[in-house]
């Protein structure tokens, strides 16, 4: 049973440094840009791409992976096995839906926080459902602006994804050996209006990579 008491200990305390500060030491608009699609519709690759074109230009960026972030934050209860069976469970995610779910909060936090530091926030995650993705937008902008999420749809057919499989998950869920794999077992819910759709089964990821700092441009996050 929670603490009845526990609302009024955890209270909001202001920042000396404003955003805005930040924003101007930085030279830019601290910003969520973040990747969806299926697993091998190359988000990482565009995503990385972006993020060294980002660090060429003087800009302050950072890139969240989701593989990255499951070594960590996000890992599994297998990860946290030296904590205890308990904890472990009780932190640890899984691919399960309810999971999912999780590990898309508890990283839309964590963006929201490096957006707020001036950052421009680079995030690769498969992300399947979009009130998960929605929810992560109202974080954002409510913290700071409309615009400072950018949601981009990396758009491949899932016969081009499973064809580039780059690390044998489609064929291992194929087999039966991932269940809750999206795309196979679960579903992807795909943006009904992304800030940038990415033909990824079309174009090179360098290509796709100058569209997204072309958008960034266009809406003021970068010079």
């Amino acid at each position: 049973m929670s603490d009845p008491s526990s609302a009024t200990q955890v209270v909001w305390h202001p920042h000396s440094v404003t955003r805005a500060e930040r924003e101007r030491l930085n030279g830019h608009r601290g910003c969520v840009v973040w990747f969806t699609g299926l697993s091998g519709c190359g988000k990482s690759t565009i995503a990385n791409e972006v993020d060294r074109q980002l660090h060429q230009r003087g800009a302050h960026s950072m890139l969240l992976d989701g593989d990255n972030v499951r070594h960590g934050l996000n890992a599994s209860p297998q990860m946290l096995s030296s904590y205890g069976e308990a904890f472990a469970k009780r932190f640890g995610l899984t691919f399960t839906p309810e999971d999912r779910v999780e590990n898309i909060r508890r990283i839309g936090a964590v963006t929201e926080l490096f957006a707020s530091a001036g950052l421009i926030t680079l995030t690769a995650f498969v992300s399947p459902y979009r009130a998960d993705r929605d929810a992560v937008r109202k974080l954002v902008e409510e913290r700071g602006e409309v615009g400072d999420f950018i949601e981009v749809f990396v758009d491949a057919p899932l016969a081009v994804c499973e064809a580039r499989d780059p690390k044998g998950l489609y064929k291992k869920a194929r087999a039966g050996e991932l269940p809750n794999f999206t795309g196979i077992h679960d579903p992807y819910e795909a943006p009904l209006t992304p800030d940038l759709h990415l033909l990824s089964g079309e174009k090179t990821p360098d290509l796709l990579a100058a569209e997204v700092l072309s958008h960034l441009k266009k809406c003021g996050k970068i010079a």
